[in-house]
């Protein structure tokens, strides 16, 4: 299949076409940016405190004060999770005494929320933290959902690759979407927390699939010179356009369950598409259906207002892009030797730090000062110019020292935050978008970097264990945010302190900017902190084609 570029030339590389399909695949990312983060306002906690029913016959003055006071920050607040025992409160209520007065309240003894909790409605008006109580001993269980719907990405992420080889990148894309709009819609009537979470992380396994069906169907339709916008500049802004629209949604619907639904609805919107959207010829010409890949171009020919040649495509004119007797190679191959096997080990930590960072900022932003729904917004919307920011750097810049730079400009501001007094929390707010530009950035730009590291013969088995790495550090993402309910800026220690740490591993790795790509495990660049040069291989004969193949690897968060 290696004339297959040549073949197609006489479409060239932005007619209605390439546009159409460009814009349309680009849309249908969108869902993917308001699907999986969408958790933040569906499982938001509210400020919240034990209930104390009618029936405690208790006077107002001994009401107002049955809750005790805890430490909150630098003050102290109501607590969310005990009360004063009742049956105490009652008796002295009975006798006339009053609080602080005749009874000293620090000496009380105190119980559980054993009648549920009052839950303020100031910013949303039901959770699914508020349906299911999940507060308290259970608040585990919030982050534990988020984690599982990460569960859902790693397990599409194995399967979506096999599903579109076999099935096609349209089936699988529209059959996965289908997955993700259905059973979203399903969770609007979920009964129990369990069956939520349990449907949340299907909603994951489709949302990864569909989304790499579209990716790799875009960068196999698309040409050469389109690709690499599409998979850079064009999967990342709608990705983000979709993720602007999830504050957007929440701030006007504050029932989950009405806001889930507002959120499925742009799903079938997408139906149309089935008939506008074409299969890849590449993949119909791999599985020997030329007559349709031929249709396809002629179609698109048409289109574009050009004529088509009678005949595209032969099986004796397409070459196998893998030559006879090389051989193969397995997983086994990335920890070989010592070299691949340091590059191996730190990419998996390099990617697993950004995504915890990157998922951890954005499932945190209901616990920053101020509106929750701005704040989304701005974690979103910051998201566009860090995109543009990292595609700038990747074609003018060292990849090394971009991606190094980027990632102490995300940790340092996020170790700063707690130095920041508590009555500036417009600069912590600033300090917290700050750094999820560089982590954003970051996030960009090691998927190119990390593809130009590793030799063809295991490239795609390099970013993927690295991609899969990076599954792992949203898996555990959730559970950073949830340390902040013992220390509010224990997460951004952590997630700061990692990110510095990793920056630091960064410049270890070698420079591939402006370097051919190595095609052999021999020819790999060797791990050192200074400037690095290619092993002495035979290196002449690495095609364009090949030099090309980074580019359609994904530079977005998903």
């Amino acid at each position: 299949m290696g004339d297959y570029d040549e073949a197609t030339a006489f479409l060239g590389d932005w007619g209605p076409f390439q546009r159409l399909v460009f814009f349309l695949l680009s849309a249908s990312i969108i869902p993917n940016g308001f699907t999986g983060l969408s958790i933040v306002f569906l499982a938001g906690t509210p400020e919240h405190r034990c209930s104390v029913p009618a029936a405690a016959n208790l006077s107002a003055e001994w009401r107002n004060h049955s809750i005790p006071l805890e430490a909150r920050g630098a003050g102290r607040g109501p607590s969310r999770c005990r009360r004063y025992r009742l049956q105490a409160l009652r008796n002295f209520s009975a006798l006339g005494l009053a609080p602080g007065t005749d009874v000293d309240l620090a000496r009380l003894e105190q119980e559980k929320c054993l009648d549920g909790w009052d839950y303020g409605r100031d910013v949303y008006l039901s959770t699914v933290v508020t349906e299911w109580n999940l507060v308290c001993d259970d608040d585990w269980k919030a982050p534990l959902t988020t984690s599982l719907f990460f569960v859902g990405v790693l397990i599409g992420s194995f399967v979506s690759g096999q599903l579109s080889d076999r099935f096609g990148r349209k089936n699988v894309l529209f059959v996965t979407m289908g997955i993700q709009t259905g059973f979203s819609f399903v969770q609007v009537f979920s009964t129990s927390y369990e069956m939520f979470s349990v449907l949340f992380l299907i909603v994951g396994m489709g949302q990864i699939s569909n989304y790499v069906a579209a990716f790799v169907l875009g960068t196999e339709i698309l040409g050469k010179e389109v690709r690499i916008i599409y998979s850079t500049i064009g999967v990342c802004i709608f990705y983000a356009v979709g993720y602007m629209l999830l504050p957007l949604f929440a701030y006007f619907i504050r029932h989950w369950r009405m806001l889930l639904l507002a959120l499925t609805v742009p799903g079938l919107f997408y139906i149309p598409l089935w008939w506008m959207v074409p299969e890849s010829p590449r993949w119909l010409v791999s599985q020997g259906r030329l007559k349709e890949a031929e249709i396809i171009i002629q179609n698109a020919a048409k289109m574009n207002k050009i004529e088509a040649p009678s005949t595209l495509f032969s099986l004796e004119e397409l070459q196998d892009l893998t030559p006879e007797g090389q051989p193969s190679h397995t997983f086994l191959d990335l920890i070989r030797t010592q070299n691949i096997r340091l590059i191996t080990i730190m990419s998996v930590v390099l990617w697993m730090t950004i995504s915890v960072g990157y998922f951890g900022l954005s499932l945190d932003v209901p616990n920053l000062h101020g509106d929750p729904y701005l704040n989304c917004f701005l974690s979103a919307l910051v998201e566009v110019p860090a995109y543009i920011f990292s595609w700038v750097l990747l074609r003018k810049m060292s990849r090394r020292i971009s991606l190094s730079a980027s990632l102490f400009l995300g940790g340092g501001v996020l170790l700063f935050i707690q130095l920041v007094p508590a009555d500036l929390s417009q600069l912590s707010i600033s300090l917290v978008m700050s750094g999820k530009f560089g982590i954003t950035a970051a996030y960009a730009m090691v998927y190119v970097y990390t593809a130009e590291l590793y030799p063809t013969v295991v490239r795609n088995m390099g970013v993927g264990a690295s991609s899969m790495a990076s599954r792992f550090g949203s898996i555990l993402s959730p559970y950073f945010v949830y340390l902040g309910a013992y220390n509010r800026f224990l997460p951004y220690i952590l997630m700061g302190s990692l990110t510095v740490m990793t920056a630091i591993l960064t410049l270890c790795f070698p420079e591939t900017y402006g370097l051919p790509l190595p095609q052999t495990i021999d020819q790999m660049l060797s791990v050192r902190g200074g400037k690095s040069k290619l092993i002495p291989q035979s290196n002449k004969d690495i095609s364009k084609e090949d030099e090309e193949d980074v580019t359609i690897f994904k530079s977005t968060p998903l």
